[in-house]
């Protein structure tokens, strides 16, 4: 990972200062408030405080040194300009306006560069995913998994909102996940047609449908996982749109693969939707890009320009939402290949009536 990164900058004989929690964590697999990475086409430094020092020096394998970090100012400043290049990157899109000035004051010997480059080329790495970070995202995956074999048997007529996301995450914090995707989405009846709707009071009604959209996080990967279910019975209109977002989400499946534009997938989804006479009521993307963060490239949306790749791991979430009805979402995550993709999500999608 942190070797592709390498290469570009030897290409341009820069530096990179890294200073986001979620790049760091990415390229070290090591979590702190106060880090800095500096990477050169030759090597790779991670500075840290008397905090972290000596969990990270134990921890950090990708770098040829990790140090002791007590001032800026007098330490790294001056560590940076040994380095003997003329441009230093930046993280443009992760860093404040005050902090970038900050910077070009500090490095004075050195251009600092916060045009977004960086921030691309490091996007670009983090969308292929390799067998170690995929096999991190399927352990968080399979704990959601359980979790979601779980809240079938909490679910219940008079229980709420908010009771059945705590159940959820409560679940999935006990049985091995580090921490959660997100916040959990559990919302039912009308305020299911909310798709990022705040699970409420709202008790949980006789033909209410239920979306649930939530995940694990293992060794920092997430997963993202949403099922829609009916308690007690359903009506024609219900079934309907569950079988439309159903096959919509189907046929997406069936295109997905690498060499193909994300936009291609998205339209695969939305045609159904749309000749099913529900265009109007699927306003967001298919899907996004999963990894260190819930959201990442490449994104699935009518106006994408991106091309799916081997080992991307995207999110494949069509949904209907009708306001004031109900609403129904299901999403997997699927892992790109040369000649299709794999489901890393198993868990039932037939409608389930509890």
């Amino acid at each position: 990972m942190i070797n592709k990164l390498k290469a570009y900058l030897k290409e341009k004989n820069a530096a990179a200062l890294i200073m986001s929690e979620e790049n760091i964590c990415y390229f070290t697999s090591f979590h702190s408030s106060n880090g800095y990475l500096i990477v050169t086409g030759e090597k790779a430094y991670f500075f840290t405080d008397s905090r972290y020092i000596e969990a990270a020096q134990n921890k950090i394998t990708s770098c040829d040194e990790v140090l002791l970090l007590k001032s800026m100012k007098e330490e790294l400043v001056p560590f940076i300009a040994s380095l003997g290049k003329n441009e230093l990157f930046v993280e443009a899109e992760r860093i404040t306006l005050s902090r970038y000035t900050e910077l070009k004051t500090l490095f004075t010997g050195v251009t600092v560069n916060g045009n977004g480059e960086l921030d691309k080329k490091i996007s670009e790495i983090r969308t292929v995913k390799n067998r170690e970070q995929v096999n991190t995202i399927i352990k968080a995956q399979r704990i959601a998994e359980k979790a979601f074999d779980y809240i079938l048997t909490f679910i219940k007529e008079g229980v709420t909102e908010k009771e059945v996301a705590l159940a959820l995450e409560y679940f999935m914090l006990k049985n091995g996940a580090d921490a959660l995707s997100f916040d959990t989405i559990a919302v039912s009846g009308k305020n299911s047609s909310m798709p990022h709707g705040v699970p409420t009071d709202k008790k949980i009604e006789k033909g209410d449908f239920i979306t649930m959209d939530y995940g694990a996080v293992c060794d920092f990967y997430h997963s993202d996982m949403t099922r829609t279910v009916a308690v007690g019975e359903v009506s024609s209109k219900q079934i309907e749109v569950y079988e439309t977002v159903l096959k919509a989400q189907e046929e997406a499946f069936r295109v997905m693969k690498a060499g193909i534009p994300t936009k291609d997938v998205d339209k695969a989804a939305r045609d159904v939707i749309r000749n099913a006479g529900y265009g109007d009521f699927f306003g967001h993307g298919l899907g996004h890009g999963v990894g260190v963060e819930i959201h990442e490239l490449p994104s699935l949306n009518p106006s994408s320009t991106a091309i799916l790749e081997a080992g991307n791991i995207v999110t494949n979430e069509p949904g209907i939402y009708l306001p004031g009805e109900f609403g129904v979402r299901i999403e997997d995550m699927a892992l790109i290949t040369d000649d299709g993709y794999e489901n890393l999500t198993l868990s039932e999608k037939k409608l389930i009536i509890l």
